[in-house]
C-alpha cells in the first residue's frame, strides 16, 4: 500500500481522489480535498500536522448545523442544562480588541462558548458552540452614525453535530417545561465555520484576523461582504476558538454572505484558502481534539476522559447542571487513568499504514497481550484512540493493533496537555 503521504499527495492534487473518514460505528462516504496549485505534504516524525506549514485555510463545517434559541429564558433555560457557565452572556461584552466599529462590526461582542449536554449518570450526548448574536444597541446602523441593527436578532445561536440535531431538539424541548423560551434549526439560513492552519498555530495572527473589520479579507473594504451582511442584519466576524489557540478561528455567518454559485469567489473567505472539511478533521486529529457526538460517543464517553475540561468545555464552578455530580467526583478524585490520545498507525520500520485500521479496533501491550485501548477516529495513518495512559507513556510498552501484529501504534502526546496529565495515577499512589 502507499505511505499515507502519498495518499494525501494524491487527494490534494487530483479532485476526483478522496480519503475514507471512519468513525467507531460509522464509515462515511469520502470527501474531495481541494488546495492550492503546488500542494505537497510534509511529513514530520514528530506527528505534526502536515498543515502546519502552510494556510491558513477556511473550511465550511457541512457536519454542524444551528440552533436559534428565543426568548427572555434563553440563557437561564441552558445554564441548568450544559457544562460551561453561560451567565457571562447576560454581562455586558467585552469591546477589547475593537480599534474602529464599521456597518458590520459591532462596537461589543462577547465569543462563544463550548459545552456539552450529559445524562444523570454523566456521560456525554451531544455538544456545542454557544454565540451570543450582537444586540441592535450594539452595532452601527447602515450609514455608520449611530446605534442600528436587527431588535429581533435571537437571543442565543449554537452550531451543533448535524447527524444528531433532530435527536438534540427533542432533548432540549424534553427540559423545557415553562421555560420562555423557543427553539427552532436554522442550518439552511447559518452555516458554521473554521479558519485554521499556518500562524494560527501560536496565536500570533488571531489578533490580526478578528481585527479584519469582518468586511471580507484584507485591509480594504469587500462592499459584496458587507451589503451581504447589512442585508440580513446579523454582521458576521470570526471569533477566537474557545477551546485551544491551535484551533484557530471559529464563527457563524449567515448562508447569503457565502457563494451559492462555486464558479464565483465568496465574499467570505481567500478563494485559495477555503478547502473540504476533512482537512480540519486531520488538523483536529494531530492536536487530539475530538468534535461531535460520534468521536465522542454519545451515551459512553465520560468527559473527562475525552478531554473536555481541558478544551474549556467544563466549568467546576457553576451550579448544578444535569450530570454535574459524576463529572465533579471524578475531578475532585484526581485521577483520570484513560485519555484521547492521537496516534500514528506505521509498520516496523517507521513507514505509516493508511487505510489498515477500522474504528473500535483494540489496541494492545505486544508483552502483556493486554488490551490497553481503543481506536475511536481513523482517517488513513492517523486516528484518535481512547488509552490508558500508564501504557501508552510507559518507555518498555510497545502498542500494536489487535489482528493486526504488523501495525505500531505511535501515541503522541499533545503539545497543550497539562504536564500533570498521565500522572495523576502515579501521584494518587505516591499520597497514598
Amino acid at each position: 500500500m502507499l505511505p499515507w503521504r502519498l495518499i494525501f499527495a494524491k487527494a490534494l492534487n487530483s479532485p476526483k481522489q478522496g480519503l475514507t473518514v471512519r468513525f467507531a460505528g460509522k464509515t462515511r462516504a469520502a470527501c474531495n480535498f481541494h488546495s492550492s496549485p503546488g500542494s505537497e505534504y510534509h511529513d514530520s516524525s514528530a506527528g505534526s500536522t502536515p498543515l502546519s506549514e502552510r494556510g491558513p485555510f477556511v473550511s465550511r463545517l457541512k457536519s454542524r448545523g444551528v440552533l436559534r434559541f428565543d426568548g427572555p429564558d434563553a440563557v437561564k433555560y441552558l445554564q441548568g442544562l450544559v457544562t460551561n457557565d453561560l451567565r457571562r452572556f447576560e454581562e455586558t461584552p467585552s469591546d477589547a480588541g475593537v480599534s474602529l466599529p464599521t456597518p458590520n462590526q459591532s462596537v461589543a461582542f462577547s465569543g462563544p462558548i463550548y459545552t456539552a449536554f450529559l445524562t444523570p449518570q454523566g456521560r456525554f450526548l451531544y455538544d456545542l458552540f454557544v454565540y451570543r448574536p450582537v444586540r441592535a444597541d450594539e452595532k452601527l446602523d447602515g450609514t455608520g452614525s449611530g446605534p442600528g441593527g436587527d431588535p429581533h436578532q435571537p437571543a442565543l445561536l449554537a452550531d451543533v453535530d448535524i447527524h444528531f440535531l433532530d435527536e438534540l431538539l427533542d432533548h432540549l424541548k424534553k427540559y423545557r417545561l415553562r421555560a420562555k423560551v423557543e427553539i427552532q434549526d436554522v442550518s439552511k439560513d447559518m452555516a458554521a465555520w473554521q479558519r485554521f492552519g499556518r500562524s494560527l498555530v501560536d496565536g500570533s495572527d488571531v489578533d490580526k484576523d478578528v481585527e479584519a473589520k469582518s468586511i471580507g479579507w484584507g485591509g480594504g473594504a469587500d462592499f459584496a461582504g458587507r451589503a451581504a451582511a447589512q442585508s440580513n442584519g446579523q454582521g458576521w466576524r470570526w471569533f477566537r476558538d474557545p477551546r485551544l489557540v491551535s484551533m484557530g478561528l471559529r464563527g457563524l455567518f449567515p448562508s447569503d454572505t457565502v457563494r451559492k454559485d462555486l464558479s464565483r469567489p465568496s465574499p467570505l473567505v481567500e478563494a485559495d484558502k477555503e478547502v473540504d472539511e476533512q482537512y480540519y478533521l486531520l488538523w483536529r486529529l494531530e492536536e487530539g481534539v475530538p468534535e461531535g457526538s460520534t468521536e465522542i460517543p454519545k451515551g459512553e464517553a465520560i468527559p473527562l476522559e475525552y478531554n473536555l475540561a481541558g478544551l474549556n468545555a467544563i466549568s467546576f464552578e457553576k451550579g448544578c447542571y444535569v450530570g454535574q455530580e459524576s463529572v465533579a467526583r471524578t475531578h475532585h478524585r484526581g485521577v483520570i487513568r484513560k485519555r484521547l490520545l492521537p496516534v500514528n498507525f506505521i509498520h516496523d520500520s517507521g513507514e505509516e499504514v493508511p487505510q489498515a485500521v477500522a474504528p473500535k479496533s483494540e489496541i494492545i501491550e505486544v508483552n502483556s497481550g493486554k488490551k490497553v485501548g481503543t481506536a475511536t477516529t481513523v482517517l488513513g495513518s492517523r486516528g484518535l484512540a481512547l488509552l490508558r495512559l500508564e501504557a501508552a507513556f510507559k518507555n518498555t510498552s510497545q502498542l500494536n493493533v489487535k489482528g493486526l501484529e504488523n501495525v505500531n501504534v505511535k501515541v503522541i502526546r499533545p503539545k497543550w496537555w497539562p504536564s500533570e496529565w498521565g500522572q495523576e495515577e502515579e501521584q494518587a499512589t505516591a499520597v497514598a
